[in-house]
Formats: C-alpha cells, sequence, structure tokens
C-alpha cells in the first residue's frame, strides 16, 4: 500500500531539515511526501530544494492557515494512507511508517493512531509529555478522549465520508476532523500501543492565554456541535492532560 505523508510549513527553517530527514530515514519504498508551503519568507524553501529525492510534490503559495494547507495536501495525494508530519515534528524511530502500513494491510481498518510524546525544542531534546492514548472506545468521546491528530492515519477514502478540515476553526479544526470520523457508524478503528511521533513544544493552541482561551471555545463549540457532550466534556478534555505530565522514563 502506498502511503501519503503530508507536512504544512511555514517560516519552519529552524526544524525543517530534521523532519525531512525523519522522513528520509523511514524504512519503506511507496511512500509519497508532499509539503505545503505557506509562502516562507526565510530559507525553507531552500532547505526543501535541497532535500528534492525525498520531497515529492511542493506547493508553495499563501494559504489560510495549516488546516487550508493540509487540506490542499489531502486533495492532491494519492496514497491509499494519508498521514501527517508537522514540520517541527520528528517520527519517534525508523519503522514507524513500515508498523503503520503492517496494521492496513493486515487488519481492516478506516484510521489508527499511536502515542506521542512532547519534546523541548531546542537539542540535547527531552521528554517534557508523554501521551499515552489508549483503546478507543466510542464513550469516551464524552469523557473528552481523543488520540493525538500527528499520529492519526487513514485511508484516503474516509475523506468522502468526513470531508476536509473546517478552516473557520483558527486551533481545533484537527479536533472537529478527529471527532467526525470517530463518530460516523461504522468506523474501524486501530491502535498501535508505542510512541509514534516527537512533538517539540510551542504548538499554535497553547501559545499564549488569548490562544488557550480561544481554543476552549473551539473545542465548546466543536463538543455541541457534534453532540458528544458539554462543559464537563470540554473539561476532562483538559483534564486529561494532567497525567501526560507523570509518567515513566521512557526512551
Amino acid at each position: 500500500m502506498r502511503i501519503s505523508l503530508i507536512t504544512a510549513t511555514y517560516n519552519s527553517e529552524k526544524t525543517i531539515a530534521e523532519t525531512i530527514n525523519s522522513v528520509r530515514c523511514q524504512n519503506v519504498d511507496n511512500l509519497e511526501y508532499i509539503i505545503i508551503d505557506g509562502g516562507s519568507s526565510d530559507s525553507t524553501q531552500e532547505i526543501i530544494n535541497q532535500n528534492k529525492e525525498v520531497v515529492t510534490k511542493l506547493i508553495s503559495e499563501p494559504d489560510k492557515g495549516i488546516y487550508d494547507a493540509l487540506n490542499k495536501g489531502m486533495k492532491i495525494a494519492t496514497g491509499e494512507i494519508i498521514g501527517f508530519l508537522h514540520s517541527d515534528d520528528i517520527f519517534a524511530d525508523n519503522h514507524v511508517l513500515k508498523e503503520v502500513i503492517d496494521v492496513f494491510e493486515k487488519e481492516s481498518v478506516d484510521l489508527l493512531y499511536g502515542d506521542l510524546q512532547y519534546i523541548t525544542s531546542d537539542t540535547p531534546l527531552k521528554i517534557l509529555r508523554h501521551w499515552q492514548s489508549g483503546e478507543f472506545k466510542h464513550s469516551n468521546l464524552k469523557r473528552g478522549w481523543m488520540p493525538p491528530h500527528p499520529t492519526l492515519y487513514f485511508k484516503r477514502d474516509l475523506i468522502e465520508k468526513t470531508g476536509y478540515f473546517n478552516i473557520s476553526y483558527i486551533i481545533a479544526a484537527d479536533y472537529d476532523w478527529i471527532i467526525r470520523c470517530l463518530t460516523l457508524p461504522d468506523i474501524k478503528v486501530a491502535y498501535i500501543p508505542k510512541v509514534l511521533i516527537k512533538m517539540r513544544i510551542g504548538g499554535k493552541s497553547n501559545r499564549n492565554l488569548k490562544n488557550i482561551i480561544r481554543k476552549s471555545k473551539e473545542d465548546y463549540k466543536i463538543i455541541r456541535h457534534n453532540k458528544i457532550g458539554g462543559v464537563c466534556t470540554l473539561f476532562l478534555k483538559n483534564f486529561r492532560k494532567v497525567n501526560q505530565f507523570f509518567f515513566p522514563t521512557k526512551k
């Protein structure tokens, strides 16, 4: 099976080389790597061009934000499986995509996910949070559960059922899209119980108090719109993050 991996970038010169190298080290052959750049003004495009043997498709033009960029990537993806790797994230090891493909080939699933670690922005990289997702249960959506978006991989034909990211959500469109997927009556989900992605801290949703408040407002709107709960769901969604800071030492 072919996998399409999408990275959205904008002025990512500090991290994009390491992200691309992480893709280069994946031990899969049938990989389509798509980068959607929002018209960077730094050396991001130059770095991408220096790694043309890894990058299958590159679009560089102004966009309406990360979710608009990811939508562009999904629309040109040709793989049976689609996943995302943000421009400051790296794979946990060189076998992640091989394991993802193996699950899709051996099991009849529409979507899978794994665990995620938040790491420091600067080297030496240190683990700050460990997001252990656990198995999917529909009842847990009301309790604020969701899998980490960067670990998500799904069959391309799932888009026909859910549509693309709703770019009216500036920060939480990934949460909305995931909920739309997981509330499909016939969705088949798999969980890989290991860390798939390491994400640097400093994401847009937690960058400052204003964004945290905006994200909470968007989360609540999504929760109500998708009829999975109310204020308690929003509270539990945020409360679940507390135990991510308390974890045994992991490689």
